[in-house]
């Protein structure tokens, strides 16, 4: 029985019985009658029923109705029985009355209290639907399930989950049985309740048992009241702060079939416990939440793979060569965005040329990391036949254009997933020699690059604006430009200069200004122009190489031009002994002087025009015949009695590498010699 709260309106109320009752005695011992004074009475019970609770309007009309009787039939014996009958039996009707009125007026207070608590839980619900999952991160959807919670349904919440749901694999089907350990990746607390002795990023131990950790094997929410040190151990010291918790609820975080993690509401004695309406409210928000953290987790195992994919397709680090230093940097879009089909690459030809290549893939995904890395080989394997950048692009093009439409036969232009797949990328190749340092490139839909010479600021290479690839039907332009020894050559994607808020005209005015920002190393001046222009969330991929451009002297090449008369050929053997014995390679004098003398044989013989022989030296000993034909050279196989046919393969077997490539005026055969 819980003892009566005294409030205003019931101490007014008895005051009033009591005024009432004091007023007639003193009319009573004055031989006085106001004749309605005493109805008035009646009018209490019935005020009592509009303002008390039940209790209160009961004992209220019970003590005027014992007022009455005791006035009625002491002090005002004078009037008539009909009249105290009548009196009495008015009060006992409007202390009826007002009950009736007390318990309607309450139940209708209480059915207001119960939809406004119905709209409150709805809201909430409503709130947590639109906040919880904005992102497709793990930890952040955490955050926000224990944001929603905190003040308008609990005083402290934490999320705990699985540590390999965080790195994106899949969960164990299997229920969940001893102690569980977990990742506490969210915790928010309200002003009066405190941090808890658990912090995000630390791990979180459901001790077997424990209520929490046997609503993670049950798969069901469990609900219960902390009141001593036993029910403390109960729920696992480590996963909630007792100490201050008068209620606890624990909420197992369930999609798809499989357990998440768990998240934990307590609220401090200042507050009501929970009861089943919350525990089903906190089952609702948390089977939502769920649904995000495992779309979450589905996307990071996705941008994991697609990381993964892109990292083994690009170049594990930059080779080193004669015509120019390089620096690399490849940077993710953040997880929000994707893994793009960003890539880079450092390619070396014959003749000690190098060719510098980006490229940007469409869209984002397992998808474009998958053809980032059929247009990376497609570009070695024509990089390796020594094509021209027009040429190249032209034939990367038809490439797209033809997996464009095989992909549309196959699957109606989606991928194997349903998601609509987008054909095309951009892409920018240009070729230096370092014998000439002219630097020859070409683009495809591709941002210009950036040329910095020494002691000048930085430009921008205007090179002819070709149509990105798998648009087909229009050419590719070549430029050229002469570049002196030590200039910087700047190819990048267009995440480095296009951000939200940011035009492309003003991301291009600051790359500019940060490369001429002179630096002490390419590494450097890589990480200034990232630190510059890129911020902590990336929205798009960024790729970008900086190459600084060296030139071979003629201390180590040596070029002749060579009659079409065989006679020439053992001058031409007579010059290359020489040359090597000037550059102390007589060792290889026997083994250069036979590639020499059929190379020379070949373009006299069958090449036709001005003949011309050189060789240089690097890291290896190239020789190089060109002549004026167009016609390539082909390996193979004399018979025995044969007189001729062998010489290609004589050059094959000796040389380490050796190939063909087209020049304006004829071509060029070529000879790699390992030293």
């Amino acid at each position: 029985m819980q003892p009566i709260r005294l409030n205003r309106s019931f101490a007014f109320l008895l005051l009033g019985i009591a005024l009432f009752s004091g007023v007639q005695v003193a009319l009573t011992a004055g031989h006085l009658h106001v004749m309605g004074l005493t109805e008035y009475s009646v009018l209490i019970p019935v005020v009592a029923g509009a303002l008390l609770s039940p209790r209160q309007t009961l004992i209220v009309g019970l003590v005027n109705l014992a007022a009455a009787i005791a006035i009625y039939a002491t002090l005002l014996q004078g009037i008539g029985r009909a009249s105290q009958i009548m009196v009495l039996t008015a009060l006992a009707v409007a202390l009826g009355i007002s009950l009736a009125v007390c318990r309607i007026r309450i139940a209708g207070v209480r059915r207001l209290q119960r939809l406004m608590i119905a709209r409150e839980r709805l809201d909430l619900l409503s709130e947590a639907s639109s906040r919880v999952g904005s992102t497709l991160d793990v930890a952040r959807t955490a955050e926000e399930l224990a944001e929603v919670a905190v003040h308008r349904f609990a005083d402290h919440a934490t999320v705990d989950i699985l540590e390999c749901v965080l790195q994106g694999e899949e969960p164990t089907l299997e229920p969940l049985m001893g102690d569980i350990t977990l990742h506490r990746t969210a915790q928010r607390s309200g002003p009066a309740a405190p941090a808890g002795t658990v912090g995000p990023g630390e791990a979180v131990i459901y001790r077997e048992g424990s209520i929490p950790a046997l609503s993670l094997m049950k798969g069901e929410p469990l609900a219960a009241e902390t009141t001593d040190v036993a029910d403390a151990a109960r729920w696992s010291a480590e996963a909630v702060c007792a100490d201050a918790a008068h209620s606890v609820l624990v909420v197992p975080l369930c999609a798809r079939g499989v357990t998440l993690g768990a998240a934990l509401f307590t609220r401090s004695p200042r507050r009501d416990p929970f009861d089943a309406d919350d525990v089903l409210l906190a089952q609702e928000i948390g089977a939502r939440a769920a649904v995000c953290v495992d779309n979450a987790r589905r996307y990071t195992r996705e941008r994991n793979t697609s990381l993964a994919l892109q990292r083994s397709l690009l170049p594990k680090a930059a080779p080193k060569l004669p015509a120019v230093e390089t620096a690399t940097r490849y940077i993710p879009a953040d997880s929000q965005a994707g893994v793009g089909g960003d890539w880079y690459d450092v390619i070396p030809l014959s003749g000690a040329r190098v060719a510098l290549v980006v490229g940007d893939v469409i869209g984002h995904g397992v998808h474009a990391s998958a053809m980032m890395g059929r247009l990376r080989a497609a570009v070695h394997t024509l990089a390796d036949i020594d094509l021209p950048p027009d040429e190249l692009l032209t034939h990367l093009d038809d490439l797209v254009i033809r997996l464009g439409t095989d992909t549309d036969h196959a699957q109606g232009g989606h991928g194997a997933g349903g998601e609509v797949v987008e054909f095309g990328a951009t892409c920018q190749y240009m070729i230096y020699d370092p014998v000439s340092r002219r630097l020859t490139a070409a683009s495809a839909g591709h941002p210009p690059p950036t040329l910095v010479r020494p002691g000048s600021q930085a430009e921008y290479f205007d090179i002819p604006a070709g149509p990105p690839l798998g648009v087909g039907g229009f050419p590719f332009e070549t430029a050229e430009v002469h570049l002196p020894q030590g200039s910087l050559i700047a190819l990048y994607t267009d995440g480095l200069i296009e951000s939200p808020g940011q035009g492309l005209d003003e991301g291009l005015d600051h790359l500019r200004k940060a490369l001429s920002e002179p630096q002490p190393s390419l590494q450097d001046m890589c990480d200034h122009v990232l630190n510059t222009l890129v911020d902590d969330r990336s929205h798009d991929d960024v790729a970008l190489v900086i190459a600084r451009t060296q030139e071979l002297d003629s201390a180590h090449i040596a070029t002749w031009d060579l009659s079409d008369d065989l006679t020439e050929v053992a001058r031409a053997r007579d010059l290359t002994s020489l040359q090597l014995t000037g550059w102390d390679l007589e060792e290889l004098a026997f083994t250069t002087e036979l590639v020499v003398s059929e190379l020379v044989t070949n373009a006299i013989r069958y090449g036709g025009g001005p003949v011309q022989l050189r060789l240089i030296r690097q890291d290896t000993l190239i020789c190089e015949v060109s002549d004026g034909s167009n016609t390539a050279p082909h390996l193979r196989r004399a018979r025995v009695f044969d007189e001729g046919g062998r010489g290609l393969l004589i050059v094959a077997q000796l040389a380490a590498r050796w190939g063909t490539r087209k020049r304006p005026d004829g071509k060029t055969i070529w000879a790699e010699l390992a030293l």
